[in-house]
């Protein structure tokens, strides 16, 4: 199940057969690598943005850094997904790697946005994907959900440039979604793509003190979300793609060790964590409590609400 594959998608599509013609961009990442694997083997028509010459017409170019797109290639698209971006940890954050993380997303979204709006026949809906870091990474143990402000710092004003790019398609009528997505479980990438192998060795351990909380998701609600905010029409705005009960590192440290069969003694202290991972290091020690609320309310339910059952998913 780790692939992130979910049956049952429903979209009422302008192809044939009730099926859609969908675009994504970030199809060779995680997430949307899942989201196109899940939409194909329901029958609809991914159409991927690459970076390079398209080699079909299941494919668009684009630059997202210099904001570039070839807007014709969207056109008869029922939906457009923005999962495109930079990885936020794949190297220590130094200025000129911020910069590209921003420029990324956000002439990324700028032209997509403008792109869609300016389509003959626009999409229903354009999901443009955001981050849990808009809250900031000190919310400590108190709960926030998609009514808090955004918090400080590079991933908080990061997330809100990457938003409010989207603006374009929202003001042209396009029913525009953000999905804050959490820490996903999954083998393939991310932040447990990197816990796996550790503790599988028997390397795992906490970071920090272990208080800091983590607001996971598994890779199959990831998908299974995403795919119910593109069907259902009344849904816009911002929509936390986070389990219903954030865990602490500690916690994860013991549900790693226990669903692996392996222990998990070791600790690696905050200095250590700061020196080697520099700026980042914040997001890792940083707590962010963050609740799916208006998820919750629109009558999504979660397969894998608790970290245990996310974990074995992965397996």
């Amino acid at each position: 199940m780790d692939d992130g594959r979910v049956n049952g998608g429903h979209m009422d599509g302008r192809t044939g057969g009730g099926r859609s013609r969908i675009a994504v961009a970030g199809a060779s990442g995680l997430i949307g690598g899942a989201l196109a694997r899940s939409l194909t083997a329901d029958g609809h028509r991914v159409v991927r943005l690459v970076r390079r010459a398209p080699e079909g017409a299941d494919e668009v170019r684009w630059d997202p850094e210099n904001g570039q797109v070839d807007a014709a290639g969207l056109e008869g698209c029922d939906a457009v997904v923005n999962l495109a971006g930079a990885g936020v940890g794949d190297r220590r954050w130094t200025d000129a790697y911020k910069t590209r993380i921003r420029s990324s997303r956000v002439h990324g979204t700028t032209a997509l946005a403008e792109a869609v709006a300016a389509m003959e026949r626009p999409p229903r809906v354009f999901v443009n994907g955001s981050a849990m870091g808009y809250y900031g990474e000190t919310t400590g143990d108190r709960p926030v959900d998609e009514s808090a402000p955004p918090g400080e710092g590079f991933l908080p004003g990061l997330c809100v440039e990457w938003e409010a790019a989207a603006a374009p398609a929202q003001e042209a009528g396009v029913r525009t979604v953000f999905p804050r997505t959490g820490l996903v479980v999954a083998r393939g990438g991310g932040a447990w793509g990197r816990l796996f192998p550790l503790f599988r060795a028997g390397l795992g351990g906490r970071l920090g003190d272990g208080s800091q909380y983590w607001s996971f998701v598994a890779l199959h609600d990831e998908v299974a979300a995403i795919r119910h905010l593109m069907d259902r029409d009344d849904l816009s705005g911002p929509f936390n793609l986070t389990a219903p009960r954030p865990v602490t590192n500690r916690e994860v440290t013991v549900a790693m060790g226990r669903v692996l069969h392996r222990p998990a003694p070791f600790a690696v202290p905050a200095p250590v964590l700061r020196a080697v991972l520099g700026e980042m290091a914040g997001d890792v020690l940083g707590s962010a409590r963050v609740l799916p609320a208006r998820l919750l309310e629109s009558g999504f339910r979660f397969a894998f609400p608790e970290i245990d059952g996310a974990i074995r998913a992965a397996l």
